[in-house]
């Protein structure tokens, strides 16, 4: 698939969001690989560098473990990727739950990325201080303050990153990154502010399995409350947020939208 040929596939939904369903759970992994990979190819013709902050998870995980083989290990400049994170848990990066070792062990850790263009967030110590020191790093390093790619995911509750539902840092402003306090879990998270995620030349979400259709058709046909389901404030006129689902967890969007146009 060609770099026109993905962007071409793609559906506008709406003012801030576009939408793809590129079939089951591996064709959609498939895709989310040939894209990544086209986005940096084309950053790295551009501008000769490609900056992507990365998602946790499953689904970006699979996206990994792929990219890490043959062929697709050899279609990318690794040597100018830059690897920053969207969000962190509070541990240490040798721990099991550690965004960080996650995304390195899925794969990432097998591709020739130099390690001074590897920047984790240390979120296990002193996290409000060291979300500064973050955010003072996406100044000094990305060009404009803007990534080639943002990868995201959605929770069970509608989070994206470590944007809980009811949190300070919904209504942050000013900053790249915080360190935002999320009571239903009583534990702090390192995160991309709004402001971070919607500078980025390419904002993706990824949205896998049966589990999460239901929200997904509630965030993107219901009444738009951000306070509720922070993931729908994602997406502006300027940068709009791509949502990529299989179609497992489109099958409620397709069946309200199916509905709609019918009456």
């Amino acid at each position: 698939m060609t770099e026109s040929n993905w962007k071409q596939a793609v559906a506008n939904f709406d003012a801030r969001r576009d939408l793809i369903v590129p079939g089951d759970k591996n064709q959609t992994i498939d895709f989310c690989v040939d894209q990544l990979i086209r986005i940096a190819q084309e950053a790295i013709s551009l501008r000769g560098n490609f900056f992507i902050a990365l998602s946790g998870g499953s689904t970006p995980n699979a996206i990994y473990e792929k990219l890490s083989q043959p062929p697709f290990k050899d279609l990318v400049d690794w040597s100018k990727v830059f690897l920053f994170w969207s969000d962190e848990r509070p541990v240490s990066p040798n721990k099991t739950e550690s965004n960080y070792r996650n995304s390195m062990q899925a794969g990432l850790n097998l591709l020739p990325i130099p390690e001074a263009n590897i920047f984790r967030m240390k979120a296990e110590e002193n996290i409000e201080e060291n979300a500064l020191a973050y955010e003072q790093l996406i100044r000094e390093k990305v060009p404009n303050l803007s990534f080639d790619l943002v990868m995201l995911g959605m929770g069970e509750d509608g989070h994206t990153a470590s944007l809980f539902p009811e949190t300070h840092g919904l209504h942050t402003s000013n900053r790249l990154v915080i360190a935002n306090y999320i009571p239903q879990k009583q534990t702090w998270r390192m995160s991309l502010t709004y402001e971070c995620i919607h500078a980025a030349k390419q904002i993706v979400i990824y949205v896998l399995g049966k589990a999460k259709a239901g929200r997904v058709k509630e965030v993107l046909t219901e009444t738009l409350q951000p306070d509720v389901l922070p993931i729908q404030r994602i997406g502006t006129n300027k940068h709009k947020a791509l949502w990529i689902l299989d179609t497992e967890a489109s099958e409620k969007l397709i069946l309200a939208l199916g509905l709609e146009n019918n009456s």
